[in-house]
């Protein structure tokens, strides 16, 4: 694996991250209005809106987006998103923004845990070692003992464990799947779940809340691009620790949104968390050994 395919892996992927945060920060303003089940639902009513424009532009056959060799995963897929979505959305309704996207962070742990009985990967020691210390530079941030442990801290737990799912399979659609088919899926199978859920949670909604669907789904179309665009140049436990770039995003939000500024703990915490990342693309940079992604996605 080249140092370059590395590096544009790793941005594709912090970039993803950074929007997936941007919705997280809206929905987490309107959890007062709409429950997380209704904004999971507009999330993906506004990403198929918006991968409707796309394909329409890019005169992209529908036939061939259905298509797929991995069919039951390609709809099992969206369901592991609603849930991680929607887990991650009631964790927010009852607590801070920062504090459940730091339980979150126990997705890469997941991932780099499963990556060799589900996708085969060999997981080096040193990514092992690099998801161990964004985990200490969480503990950091989070100071133990500091009291988060509310009854809703289970949910975004068990949202970083079907995001880690979620991830997992989009590596291994990655070696069959084009990007557009990979995407359709996405929005499709996604708004087809949170449809069979919504019907039980609904409130009545505003205009503005219509454009709220609208933008978060737009933002997360884009970030789904560039995840797929990631996980088809690099392999997921790789990637796993930059997971904790969410952490990066949250207190930038938290400042530009809120007027939050970072606490000594958080800078400290940060600093560890962006070591380990940078650590991992160093050593897989030198990593000569490395076996080669399975295949390339074809848009």
């Amino acid at each position: 694996m080249t140092s370059s395919r590395v590096g544009v892996a790793v941005t594709y992927f912090l970039f993803s991250i950074g929007l997936i945060t941007i919705v997280d920060t809206v929905c987490k303003h309107y959890t007062s209005e709409l429950s997380p089940i209704q904004l999971v639902w507009g999330y993906f009513v506004g990403m198929c809106l918006t991968l409707v424009f796309y394909f329409g532009a890019r005169r992209t056959n529908p036939s061939q987006l259905a298509a797929s060799k991995q069919i039951m995963l390609q709809w099992f897929r969206p369901l592991f998103l609603v849930l991680s979505i929607a887990t991650l959305f009631v964790g927010l309704k009852y607590l801070p923004l920062a504090e459940a996207v730091i339980l979150g962070f126990m997705a890469p742990l997941f991932i780099t845990a499963l990556a060799h009985p589900l996708l085969g990967e060999r997981v080096s020691i040193h990514r092992w070692l690099a998801v161990i210390g964004g985990l200490i530079g969480v503990a950091i941030v989070i100071r133990p003992g500091s009291g988060i442990w509310h009854w809703a801290a289970a949910m975004p737990l068990a949202g970083a464990l079907c995001f880690s799912f979620f991830q997992l399979s989009t590596r291994r659609l990655a070696s069959t799947e084009s990007v557009d088919a990979m995407l359709y899926h996405t929005g499709v199978g996604g708004l087809a779940w949170s449809t069979l859920l919504v019907p039980f949670f609904w409130t009545e909604t505003q205009p503005i809340h219509w454009w709220v669907f609208l933008g978060t789904g737009f933002l997360g179309a884009a970030a789904h691009l560039c995840m797929i665009q990631a996980f088809d140049r690099a392999q997921a436990s790789l990637l796993a620790p930059f997971n904790y770039s969410k952490l990066l995003w949250s207190i930038l939000l938290g400042y530009i949104v809120f007027g939050q500024l970072p606490t000594i703990n958080t800078l400290a915490g940060t600093t560890l968390i962006i070591a380990a990342g940078l650590y991992i693309v160093y050593r897989e940079s030198r990593d000569t050994g490395e076996p080669p992604v399975s295949g390339d996605l074809k848009a």
